[in-house]
Order: structure tokens, then C-alpha cells, then sequence
């Protein structure tokens, strides 16, 4: 929504990551990305000017990332996801666990150990973007770097390299919750529209401020424009009818802990983007701090399509075999790891072929 946004406020269109990678290049100033998660790529080379990192509640984020892959038929290439692209936002998937963490673009690319949030070392950051080659022990930190290593803060390339020409820092933090707000999504617009009206490239571009408002609403209140998460059929349920168990929500609470306090120290309280991140995470903590207490208080109950985490799954799967004759099944633990692992390489491979193919057109223009 955020980009449906940029692209009215200025009359430029937008394009992810990956578009850019098997595409090429083109006259789309704004580029959707989830670099460096394990989902995204690089794929935009040196075309980024400034970045704006658009910050969505932990637990929607969990939600919703399992929706897209569900309507893409969890893609394993660029091409079958294109293939898939009309099935997006049109279904009502099953739901599964999802992380996320925003110190790399915050830190400006920083190296950091995704478990332990320690700085840490090239070789081991990339094991970490290629998780499904190692297994877990295998990244551990003591294990890779050693527990009493003196680490040097090193940065992602691509941020000390210059492809973000204005450097990998956001200049603006996007609530996506409060743009689809009705009382505070006015703002959230005229938020990006400033954070537009920065570029010296796009500045000339965005419309008058007067108009903002309007395309505010007729975004966000008529729902014109591309299909977005809000245009999922009805159902019985709605995002908020799926639980999470309360370990996962504890773990909710302690990421969101961490970051509150480390964004909100005095190292931090200068930055406008620090200040607006702790604003949403605090907000957002809130929230699941009253999911959790409903929880523990009874007035939420669990089912077995809700996100119940490892240490509920077995409590109920024990449960059940005590009370089943049936002899226990096997898990099939390994097997959809594997298969996952041979997504994320296949997925990788692809990308390197795009890569070449793409420097190989980029050789025969210049010639």
C-alpha cells in the first residue's frame, strides 16, 4: 500500500526486487525489496537513491508473509511466482510463523548475528543468508566467530560501495497500519510525501500537497488502484480471529523489548527515524502485551489452525497420543526441510543465472 501510495503521489510506477533482477532495469523510480531477508535479492544494482523502511506489527507481519507465499504456491523460481501473481490476495491461506528484524537498514547495513544480535563477521553473516545450506548448530555464533572474538563492525557492500546513492540509513520509518487508519492515515500519506519531496529526483514529481488528502482516500477509503491485502475475499475469520500461543507471543514481546530499548537509548534519541520506530514498536507492544494477558486469562482459546509454536504443538501432540490407540507417526520433520532447503538453493541458482544473463546484455551494449 505504501508504494500504491508513492506511485499516485507522483505518477511513477514501482517494481520489487526481483523484477529488476530477471527484468533488467527500467524507468521505475520505486523498487519494493525484502533485502536482506531470505526472501529478497539485491536485484536492483546501483538504482536507489534513498530508502524508506515501512514497519508493520510483528504479528501481521508473521500473518501476512505466510499469506503471499500460500497465493504464490510457495514459488521456488521468479517464474513460477509470475505465474502465480493473479492468485495474489485472492485466497485465505492456512497460517504459519513468520520473523522478521530491521536492525541491518536502521545500522546502515551492519553485520549482525540474527540469533544473538551480536556484530559479527562477513563469513558468518553470509552462512546466515543461506541458512538452508547449514543446519542450526551449524551457524551458531560461539561455534563460527568464537565466544571472546573481538569483532570488527563491517558493512553489506552495497552500502559502503555506493549503490544507495543517499546511503543504506531510512529516511522516513512508514507505519502500514496507521496508513490504512482513518484518522491517522492522512498523515501517514503526507509522510510520504515528504520523505518524496527530499529527493532532489522525485521532489519535482509529487503532486501538490493540497491533493493529498484526496488520494488518501480514494486509496485507502474506495479501494481503487492494484489488488492489496485488503482485498481478500470475506471469510469466517478475520487476522485477528488466529491465535498465537503464548510462548510465541513472550518471544513477540522480548524482540520487541530489545529493539524499544536499544532504539530508544540516548545513542539513539537523535535520529527523527529512531524516535518514530520506538513510537510504533511501543504501540505495537501494547497490543500484543493485550493479546497475551487474554490469553493467560482465559478469554482467548487456542485451536489447532492457530500459530501455537513448538512447545504447544508437542504438549497437544503428547496429549493426543495419550488418548489415541493409534500407534504415534512418525514426524515428518526432515522431509519438509530438505524440501525446503532445495527451494532456497534453486532459488539462489536462478538468481545467479539472472546475474550473468543480465551482465552478459549489459556486455553487448557496450560493445
Amino acid at each position: 500500500m505504501t508504494f500504491m501510495q508513492m506511485e499516485a503521489l507522483t505518477g511513477w510506477p514501482a517494481k520489487d526486487e526481483w523484477d529488476f533482477e530477471y527484468l533488467g532495469d527500467s524507468n521505475h523510480p520505486f523498487i519494493k525489496a525484502n533485502y536482506p531477508h531470505h526472501e529478497g535479492i539485491w536485484g536492483w544494482g546501483t538504482n536507489a537513491d534513498q530508502i524508506v523502511l515501512v514497519v508493520k506489527n510483528i504479528r501481521k507481519s508473521l500473518v501476512e508473509y505466510h499469506d503471499i507465499l500460500w497465493d504464490i504456491g510457495y514459488a521456488k523460481t521468479w517464474d513460477e511466482a509470475t505465474l502465480n501473481l493473479d492468485n495474489l490476495y485472492t485466497q485465505s491461506p492456512p497460517l504459519e510463523r513468520f520473523a522478521w528484524f530491521i536492525d541491518f537498514w536502521m545500522e546502515g547495513g551492519l553485520y549482525r548475528d540474527m540469533f544473538t544480535h551480536k556484530i559479527t563477521t562477513p563469513e558468518h553473516y553470509n552462512m546466515l543468508m543461506t541458512p538452508f545450506n547449514f543446519k542450526r548448530e551449524e551457524l551458531d555464533y560461539d561455534l563460527v566467530v568464537g565466544a571472546d572474538t573481538v569483532v570488527t563492525p563491517s558493512y553489506d557492500p552495497h552500502c559502503t560501495s555506493g549503490d544507495v546513492s543517499g546511503g543504506c540509513l531510512p529516511v522516513a520509518v512508514i507505519s502500514a497500519e496507521k496508513l490504512l487508519d482513518h484518522s491517522e492515515g492522512p498523515a501517514e500519506t503526507a509522510r510520504i510525501a515528504n520523505a518524496l519531496m527530499n529527493s532532489p529526483k522525485m521532489s519535482p514529481y509529487v503532486i501538490g500537497s493540497e491533493a493529498w488528502d484526496c488520494i488518501w482516500s480514494e486509496l485507502i477509503i474506495k479501494g481503487k488502484g492494484a489488488k492489496t491485502v485488503r482485498d481478500r475475499p470475506n471469510t469466517p475469520y478475520t487476522e485477528a480471529d488466529y491465535n498465537f500461543s503464548a510462548e510465541m507471543l513472550e518471544e513477540m514481546l522480548v524482540e520487541l523489548d530489545r529493539l524499544i530499548a536499544k532504539y530508544g537509548s540516548s545513542d539513539w534519541n537523535t535520529p527523527e527515524t529512531a524516535n518514530r520506530l520506538v513510537e510504533l514498536l511501543t504501540w505495537h507492544r501494547g497490543l500484543i502485551q493485550t493479546e497475551l494477558d487474554e490469553l493467560t486469562g482465559g478469554r482467548r482459546k487456542h485451536t489447532a489452525n492457530d500459530f501455537l509454536g513448538p512447545k504447544e504443538r508437542e504438549k497437544r501432540r503428547r496429549e493426543n497420543q495419550a488418548t489415541s490407540s493409534e500407534p504415534p507417526r512418525m514426524p515428518n520433520t526432515k522431509f519438509f526441510d530438505a524440501r525446503v532447503r532445495e527451494r532456497m538453493v534453486r532459488k539462489r541458482h536462478d538468481a545467479r543465472k539472472a546475474q550473468h544473463r543480465y551482465e552478459r546484455r549489459a556486455e553487448k551494449k557496450a560493445l
